[in-house]
């Protein structure tokens, strides 16, 4: 038997964050995970570069760019632990960065040096990791929780978890931590993918599926929300920023609204085009602006042929509104399996903002994506599991 003062079970972003934070206070901490390796995910984020934060983060706009129930929740975490103190920790580490558009940040080199720096971290304060480890079951007996392990029985005064959510299941995740959290009461806010790719049923992808490979500019909006950024046309439907984004709003029934040229008048650019060079069919005039196989498709579809001066404004303006105003219904998405995070989890009403801890039962923390927070696309995910893994480190 094992004897901790402080279980948590994941070794992910929240969790490596939580257990150094305890451990730092001088609680003996013990960190268990199934999967061989600590942070799977933060490994093949970003492209294998990990984008572990995002510097617009603000507490202004955080209500805005994460998801819950409580979009409030996440503001105590995420205003005592910001985005620069998670950058100072990383410059301090040696590790090389840079930012990208929208206040995202990457590393220059590989993604495992944001693991490293974060197990590193942990054993010089004396923390313990075990990797490998299953965990079947864990209660509650008198003062203390009982986990049962692979590697045995581990008993603690608090258990924080960060299990994570149901996303990427190749990368061995699961729903554990949803179980733990029904064992003991809490409620669930039901959950599904997020920052995912959408798909269409075989009616629109007989249209769409020959553009796979073509990535544009775009403004993808549901309702009053619109994500302008890249979209990328797929043999099962729509992916790219623009839709992982949208994704996480979208629900089955829904429409899209997709301007596939933002910020410009395409039928406008086509009359310039005309007066230059009349004879021109109109899919190469379009494809002056647009990829070239999207603008034989569009000029396909609605059947505008012949030479460019033989077509009216109205002509025009007939194409201008199929690339500025598209409208899509997606039947679903591509699951968990693509899915970058899982919107739901553990409800807010439950737990204590300042804390992570769980309202009726003492000594339980829950932190990171197994929490009804969900980010944008950006790291915005991550600096959750920063924030809410060292709320929890400052009091289990």
């Amino acid at each position: 038997m094992k004897k901790a003062d402080v279980l948590v079970l994941g070794a992910g972003a929240a969790g490596l964050m939580a257990g150094a934070e305890a451990a730092r206070r001088g609680r003996d901490v013990v960190i268990l995970d199934h999967a061989r390796h600590p942070g799977e995910k933060i490994r093949i984020s970003g492209g294998g570069r990990c984008n572990f934060t995002n510097r617009e983060l603000t507490r202004q706009n955080a209500s805005a760019r994460f998801l819950s129930q409580n979009p409030r929740f996440a503001l105590s975490a995420l205003s005592r632990f910001t985005p620069a103190d998670f950058i100072a920790r990383v410059d301090q580490a040696g590790i090389a960065w840079h930012e990208k558009h929208l206040g995202q940040l990457f590393c220059d080199g590989k993604a495992t040096q944001i693991t490293d720096m974060l197990v590193d971290d942990l054993r010089a304060v004396g923390g313990a990791l075990h990797t490998g480890c299953a965990i079947e079951s864990i209660e509650r007996r008198g003062e203390e929780f009982v986990a049962q392990t692979s590697m045995g029985e581990v008993r603690a005064t608090s258990v924080i978890v960060a299990t994570g959510g149901k996303s990427i299941p190749k990368m061995g995740a699961t729903g554990i931590g949803y179980r733990v959290a029904e064992e003991f009461g809490l409620p669930i806010v039901e959950t599904r993918p997020a920052l995912v790719p959408l798909t269409f049923a075989e009616q629109e992808l007989a249209r769409t599926a020959p553009l796979s490979g073509i990535a544009l500019k775009a403004r993808v909006s549901h309702g009053k929300v619109a994500f302008d950024e890249d979209l990328l046309f797929t043999h099962r439907g729509l992916s790219g920023p623009a839709i992982l984004q949208i994704s996480s709003y979208w629900r089955e029934g829904d429409a899209l609204r997709v301007d596939l040229a933002p910020g410009r008048d395409i039928a406008a650019e086509m009359a310039e085009i005309r007066q230059e060079g009349g004879k021109l069919a109109p899919h190469n005039a379009l494809a002056r602006l647009l990829p070239a196989k999207l603008a034989q498709a569009i000029c396909a579809e609605l059947d505008i042929q012949g030479r460019l001066a033989d077509h009216s404004n109205k002509s025009l303006a007939r194409i201008g509104e199929r690339l500025h105003n598209w409208q899509i219904k997606p039947v679903g998405s591509e699951g968990y399996r693509t899915a970058e995070v899982t919107l739901g989890g553990v409800s807010t009403d439950a737990l204590d903002a300042k804390t992570m801890e769980a309202r009726t039962v003492p000594g339980l923390y829950f932190v990171g994506e197994v929490v009804d927070v969900t980010g944008w696309l950006g790291g915005y995910n991550f600096q959750w599991a920063w924030a809410s893994g060292w709320a929890a480190g400052q009091v289990a």
